[in-house]
């Protein structure tokens, strides 16, 4: 039987259990696999966020020896906003570790690690929750709101930044046809919309991508305006990286608008609606962030924080269980929620 000794060695300490961790590759999460959220540590618990104001002007003609017109400065603020807590625990009984024995080809360490590994990062591990969970942060942030784990806001970014979102899109696919060329209309409406929104800050090689819930997405591929234009479609020379994420067969390009199936979870919990389509702006630096704020032990005090603290606490009074205990502290930001499109299937 292994004892609970084993759990005071160098191999159960929190930096080693985070390189265990950070030696996993993630999960195929398609959110996270675009790679749209830009890691930012920080050294407190709340994000400072300057907002300014960048508005073109046109400047009026003048008589030669006139004064010239004046630049207004720019108005400048900061808003705080918090970060925050995502942490699960669980627990190994050393009764499940009964007949764990030093011999073979492992040793007594190798093979409790290998089960602390399973509890943590395996496929229904605690520390693959947690990414889970920032599944469910990243594509509600993308839409415009971060919420919770039961659908409540967490932080709404129009509200924050002061801003409206644009109407939602009717893509009318049941009279959308080839002769009116109504559904590459809504994606220029899409395009451009996502533009003027920008603050400049769309590139000449920015696009955007379209996450489409099933119902949206079975009738996209099988309305006539994508079949009959499918072999015309522009299928490459994008710099947006989908093909090797999506291939190919499963994207529906018109212009710099792509359609992709958002695979949401079974239950329905992760998703973006069986009738919707969230558009994304791809390519637009800074767009989305992840704030990764530091944990709450004295160690991490004014530290850059971390995506994930793992803690190994063993029970040193009765050595009867083993405490595993994996925690993040995000928050998942968009800074120009005004760019963000949606569309429905009617």
């Amino acid at each position: 039987m292994a004892t609970m000794d084993i759990f005071n060695s160098d191999a159960f300490s929190q930096r080693q259990m985070l390189q265990a961790y950070e030696s996993f590759d993630y999960l195929p999460q398609t959110v996270r696999s675009l790679g749209l959220f830009t890691p930012e540590p920080i050294r407190g618990s709340i994000a400072q966020i300057e907002t300014r104001g960048n508005t073109l002007s046109l400047i009026q003609t003048s008589p030669r020896g006139a004064p010239n017109e004046q630049a207004t400065v720019e108005k400048r603020s900061m808003i705080p906003l918090d970060t925050y807590r995502i942490t699960k625990e669980d627990t190994i009984q050393a009764s499940e570790l009964l007949n764990i024995r030093a011999f073979g080809s492992e040793s007594e360490v190798m093979q409790v690690m290998a089960e602390v590994n399973r509890r943590l990062t395996g496929p229904t591990g605690i520390v693959r929750e947690i990414e889970y969970t920032w599944e469910h942060m990243m594509l509600s942030a993308m839409q415009g709101a971060m919420v919770d784990a039961d659908d409540s806001e967490l932080i709404n970014f129009f509200d924050t930044f002061g801003v409206s979102q644009d109407s939602e899109i009717d893509f009318d696919l049941d009279n959308a046809t080839p002769a009116n060329g109504a559904l590459r209309k809504k994606c220029e409406q899409v395009y451009r919309q996502t533009r003027r929104n920008s603050g400049g800050s769309f590139l000449s090689n920015s696009s955007v991508l379209g996450l489409c819930g099933d119902n949206f997405w079975d009738d996209l591929n099988a309305h006539e305006e994508v079949t009959k234009r499918r072999e015309v479609m522009v299928q490459g020379g994008f710099a947006d990286g989908l093909s090797g994420i999506f291939g190919d067969d499963n994207i529906v390009r018109f212009g710099k608008v792509a359609f992709v199936h958002y695979w949401g979870s079974d239950d329905g919990a992760v998703g973006v609606g069986t009738d919707k389509v969230k558009f994304v702006p791809l390519g637009v630096p800074g767009l989305f962030r992840h704030i990764m704020a530091p944990g709450e032990a004295f160690s991490h005090l004014g530290m850059p924080g971390q995506s994930v603290y793992v803690e190994v606490l063993p029970d040193r009074e009765r050595e009867r269980y083993v405490r595993i205990i994996a925690s993040s502290y995000p928050l998942m930001l968009c800074t120009r929620p005004a760019m963000l499109q949606r569309g429905k299937r009617t």
